[in-house]
């Protein structure tokens, strides 16, 4: 399977979360919000220049920095 950060994800893709790339603070943080190793998930949108990306998380709509969306790890799901 293909491993790809959630920013190269294209919009109404989905996939499943398969590591993060950082620090245990932001491993903390971005697990409070749902999102763990194992969690599907589908990139709803994103905006040019490395502005937010939208995500659902469950029945959770989530918008994202891009510096957060690139240390998340993601393998497609077809």
């Amino acid at each position: 399977m293909k491993k790809i950060s959630l920013v190269q994800m294209k919009e109404k893709q989905k996939g499943k979360v398969v590591e993060f790339v950082d620090g245990s603070n932001f491993v903390n943080k971005i697990m409070s919000m749902g999102i763990y190793p194992g969690r599907k998930i589908t990139k709803l949108s994103h905006f040019v220049f490395k502005g937010p990306i939208t995500i659902k998380v469950g029945r959770t709509v989530l918008a994202l920095g891009h510096g957060m969306a690139s240390r998340i790890i993601v393998e497609i799901i077809e």
